[in-house]
């Protein structure tokens, strides 16, 4: 077996190549590599070598000594995530003690501190070097799951999520619980979860929820909670191919002719028609966000709800008209998530229509109608703010079954 004294002469001669180096990642990488390369094991005492903690004071006024650990190189703040090189540790010692019992206290206080520092340096080379920090696997993962959806501006849907991973865990997870079997379970309990409407959950919802669950185990592994990236290996329900209920330009007009209760609901439903427009994003539209554009006509400059893309859409005319008189603030004013069941499906019956058609399906009708007028379907996408052309191509499937059923009205039977 290597001596330890061989092994530390190999460690300075990686020492000698960090000369340079500043952070602490490429120090850790360059001495993965050395581990690699060499097939050596370090112990926990060849790792401090690479982690300085040193116990350092500060004078401060009425002869006292404040005592706070330097760190080198900087380490990341658990709270901010921001580099820093210091942690005050709330311990303050007599500068110049005379008395017996204030040399004591300032003995017992540094004594006091280099404990927190060998808290402090266990931590760091846990967390750097792979090692397993008990204490921090005990924390609790749902409070982490609350605290990265209060933020969120999406908040209903991610609260949703959340209380079906608590009751999935019967209210208690640490991040020592959380494994790929673990929480591939979560997706396994939805799907036997009975609605409302005594029906089983859709596959679409379900995994709508587990991507909740997959962006707050992304950001602890990055924030090295977790030592494994579990989201990617968690796999999605298969989902059945939902057909996108959408309305012809016929129906549209029927829609336009018919007054509703609550008139900002028929405004906003037939913008979102002309528009494409989520309902999340008419909601917010604000008039200072409808501009003139470089070539002399209005547009929209917005950034979606859904997924944070910013884009400047034109606007006709007749989708104009139906924002109404220029103010200030909300476009569609008094319009929210909440009152939209209470309108519009009497609405929509009203009109004459007898489809199934949720808000969403404006946005469907926006984009079918404007492929079915021969809009090529890269400009569909943006107009969309779809990410990926093969999003929109869903369009594309319904217009070709149209056009299927419109060749076979012609028959010489």
């Amino acid at each position: 077996m290597e001596r330890l004294s061989e092994r530390l002469t190999a460690i300075e001669a990686v020492l000698k190549k960090l000369e340079p180096v500043e952070g602490l990642l490429e120090r850790v990488a360059l001495l993965e590599n050395t581990i690699y390369t060499t097939k050596k094991v370090f112990t926990f005492q060849e790792a401090c070598m690479y982690i300085g903690v040193t116990v350092r004071k500060r004078p401060i006024k009425n002869g006292q000594v404040s005592l706070y650990l330097d760190f080198y190189p900087p380490i990341r703040h658990p709270k901010t995530g921001k580099p820093t090189r210091r942690e005050y540790l709330g311990i303050y010692i007599y500068a110049n003690p005379s008395e017996k019992f204030e040399v004591e206290f300032n003995k017992t206080m540094l004594r006091n501190a280099e404990l927190i520092k060998c808290k402090r340096t266990e931590a760091i080379i846990n967390e750097e070097f792979g090692f397993l920090d008990h204490n921090r696997g005990k924390e609790s993962f749902l409070e982490y799951f609350r605290s990265k959806m209060a933020d969120n501006d999406n908040f209903r849907n991610w609260n949703t999520a959340y209380k079906h991973f608590e009751k999935y865990c019967g209210g208690s997870c640490t991040f020592n619980d959380l494994s790929v079997d673990f929480c591939q379970g979560y997706l396994t309990y939805m799907l036997s979860l009975t609605t409302q409407n005594k029906s089983k959950m859709m596959a679409s919802t379900a995994n709508n929820n587990l991507n909740k669950l997959k962006c707050v185990l992304r950001q602890a592994y990055e924030e090295r909670r977790i030592k494994e990236n579990i989201a990617p290996r968690l796999k999605h329900a298969k989902e059945a191919n939902t057909k996108r209920e959408f309305l012809t330009l016929d129906e549209v007009k029927m829609l336009a002719n018919t007054p509703c209760e609550k008139p900002v609901i028929r405004s906003a439903a037939l913008f979102s028609c002309l528009t494409g427009l989520r309902i999340s994003d008419i909601i917010r539209l604000q008039w200072e966000n409808i501009i003139k554009g470089a070539d002399g006509g209005w547009c929209m400059h917005i950034v979606t709800k859904k997924t944070r893309t910013e884009a400047v859409l034109p606007l006709s005319e007749e989708a104009l008209a139906l924002c109404g008189e220029r103010t200030e603030g909300q476009v569609f004013k008094g319009l929210t998530q909440t009152i939209l069941p209470l309108y519009l499906k009497d609405w929509i019956k009203s009109a004459g229509i007898t489809k199934h058609i949720t808000f969403h399906g404006f946005r469907h009708t926006y984009a079918t109608l404007q492929l079915a007028a021969g809009t090529d379907l890269y400009t569909i996408s943006k107009m969309l703010t779809h990410s990926n052309v093969g999003t929109t191509q869903v369009y594309a499937d319904v217009v070709n079954d149209l056009k299927r059923k419109a060749s076979e009205q012609i028959t010489l039977k």
